[in-house]
């Protein structure tokens, strides 16, 4: 699963999770959090959340961020979904299974890889 990057088990991971529901901020922030573990873990994370601070500067429609982060998705190795619901998150989810790239739910199964 390793992406052509030395360093072992180092991969790219998309991290999918709530962003309106119930408050972008937190969300965001826990987003961020997680990508934080993973880069603790050697790993290379995608945050889609991040899109929130050019959105703060340049507001588009939902469909339009949803449409830039899948774009993202298939030079990752693996997505982390953040719990929580979120529509986006699910629709990312199902990309990635359609795509065949493994989808995690806790930083605990991903230390297995």
């Amino acid at each position: 699963m390793n992406s052509g990057r030395t360093g072992g088990n180092t991969i790219k991971i998309y991290v999918a999770g709530p962003y309106t529901k119930p408050d972008p901020i937190k969300n965001v922030h826990k987003a961020i959090d997680v990508a934080n573990l993973l880069m603790d873990m050697g790993h290379v994370p995608f945050v889609p959340h991040m899109s929130h601070f050019f959105h703060i500067l340049h507001e588009r429609p939902w469909e339009y961020w949803l449409q830039q982060d899948l774009e993202w998705l298939p030079v990752c190795d693996a997505l982390l979904r953040i719990p929580g619901e979120s529509r986006g998150a699910d629709l990312e989810v199902a990309e990635a299974l359609r795509r065949g790239i493994p989808v995690y739910r806790s930083l605990d199964e991903l230390n297995n890889v």
